[in-house]
């Protein structure tokens, strides 16, 4: 049995270092002022040799128990420890023996307890695991009532846990959704900082409507006021000249229009943060508060912008299968079997390039036999449902739908010489549809203008985003990617709502 190992009471301790290892050694001598009074799990179990070359050293964990359970006659007993840093958790020996405040530990509860354990790292004689941790010292930071704990050691809904979103990251599945999304925003940073793009921070409080939707939330001061001392027009509106900002404003559902200024000026540049929509939607694909990646490209075309648009998916892809390796075999076995030969697929196979109307085609020709809830037909918006056909039944792979028709596409967009269709891309893939939708811009003030006109657009609202073209225009290009869409999409998470921290959809907003 392992309680049988020998320890060794001066067992040299060891410490990990802080900060990432492809840090520049500018930054080590700062890093180092700064050092964990503990070792993360991931350190140990998900080294190559999986904690061997740390056998016999001393070191200090902390997190939350998964389970108690005592052996022996109640003389041991075994804590699985989880720190969230790996899926994996650390399991550590007890001995009532060696540990003065052994009662004190079980009292604490059972599953959820936070617990400090300093021990010795030794050899696992039990099946399917490397290492685990002999304790010597352990503070119970915090008990768990398993009564009342909503987390108590079941497997619970999903539903259940959005009920619960301040705890449900305890939960193996919101846990390694949570893992997952902070690799794909690093590799969303990484992927563009690498290949020379700047980083802008646009407006979340705005006076533009990128998407000409209306579907906008507004900001306002003016709500605390009795409703009778709300100043109003002579038309009977909210006098917003009154307001702070001095006119009406919104949250942003975009930061296209106001990233490309930049483009303007720095070539290339991305913004990523959050945007809103006031849909009253309770789709799995939508929510109230997301956030967007959006790339814009000077110099570039529709081609070059349907590459990026390419390169970023697979490079996301990669970096998740490469670094969350534990976290994509759960959500193989829980999820979605077949996730990984997935992925597989869209790294090895080139994204395939369909135009819009060669799709309605064969749609058109599919809906003889397959039942549609909207039948296709040339012009209208595809849904999801006709989007995930071509990429699941038709072609099995991401598909770039191009060449769509103007009125179903935004004001901004490039026209074709066919004056019926606009040089706009939607990235389509398995399981989700839309991923990213994009375009070339219209340089030409001239053209931009009578499309404004013919759109029946406000142009008072658009004066500055038509400076961009009035003082050195520019071809340019990019793209808009829901990062929620992109975190289903490698997790094979089905509802939208499960891979945000706090989800906001229509009549939900706590915490």
């Amino acid at each position: 049995m392992s309680t049988e190992v020998e320890i060794s009471e001066n067992a040299e301790e060891i410490t990990f270092p802080t900060a990432h290892p492809e840090v520049s050694t500018l930054l080590e001598k700062p890093a180092d002022v700064w050092q964990r009074r503990r070792v993360l799990i991931r350190d140990i179990l998900c080294a190559e040799d999986h904690g061997l070359a740390y056998v016999g050293k001393s070191i200090t964990i902390g997190g939350w128990t998964r389970t108690i359970r005592k052996q022996g006659g109640g003389k041991f007993a075994f804590v699985v420890l989880n720190d969230g840093s790996c899926f994996e958790s650390m399991q550590c020996v007890l001995d009532s023996e060696r540990v003065p405040n052994y009662e004190e530990v079980l009292k604490a509860g059972n599953v959820g307890v936070c617990l400090q354990i300093k021990g010795v790292l030794v050899k696992s004689p039990a099946k399917g695991q490397f290492v685990e941790l002999h304790a010597t010292e352990v503070v119970v930071l915090g008990s768990c009532d398993a009564k009342t704990f909503p987390l108590a050691k079941k497997r619970h809904t999903l539903e259940h846990l959005r009920d619960i979103a301040h705890l449900r990251s305890r939960s193996n599945t919101i846990a390694a959704v949570a893992r997952v999304r902070n690799s794909c925003a690093f590799a969303t940073h990484l992927f563009f900082q690498q290949r020379g793009f700047k980083y802008i921070h646009t407006p979340i409080i705005t006076g533009a409507d990128c998407e000409g939707a209306g579907e906008m939330f507004t900001v306002t001061t003016m709500l605390d006021e009795n409703i009778k001392d709300i100043p109003q027009t002579k038309e009977g509106k909210i006098d917003y000249s009154k307001d702070f900002f001095g006119k009406h404003v919104k949250m942003t559902v975009s930061g296209q229009l106001n990233v490309e200024t930049y483009c303007c000026a720095l070539c290339d540049v991305y913004t990523f943060g959050p945007t809103f929509r006031a849909e009253n939607s309770h789709s799995v694909r939508h929510l109230a508060e997301f956030w967007m990646i959006e790339p814009e490209m000077a110099f570039c075309d529709l081609k070059m912008d349907m590459a990026v648009a390419e390169d970023y998916v697979k490079f996301c892809t990669a970096y998740v299968m490469e670094h969350n390796k534990d976290d994509l075999e759960f959500f193989e076995k829980q999820i979605e079997p077949g996730l990984h030969d997935r992925l597989r697929n869209v790294l090895e196979h080139p994204f395939v390039h369909l135009p819009y109307t060669k799709a309605i085609e064969i749609l058109q020709e599919a809906a003889k036999t397959v039942k549609f809830e909207v039948q296709p037909y040339w012009g209208l918006d595809l849904g999801s449902e006709h989007e995930r056909y071509l990429t699941e039944q038709v072609y099995k792979c991401p598909v770039i739908m191009t060449d769509y028709p103007k009125e179903i596409k935004a004001f901004y967009m490039k026209v074709n010489e066919d004056g019926k269709t606009v040089r706009a891309m939607d990235v389509l893939v398995p399981k989700i549809g839309e991923l990213i939708g994009g375009s070339q811009r219209e340089e030409n003030l001239d053209v931009l203008e009578k499309r404004i006109e013919e759109l029946g657009m406000a142009k008072e609202g658009l004066e500055w985003y038509l400076d961009l073209r009035r003082y050195g225009s520019v071809p340019h290009s990019g793209f808009g990617l829901g990062f929620e869409r992109l975190v289903m999409f490698v997790t094979g998470m089905e509802n939208i709502r499960d891979v945000i921290p706090f989800p906001r959809w229509p009549k939900n907003a706590d915490y």
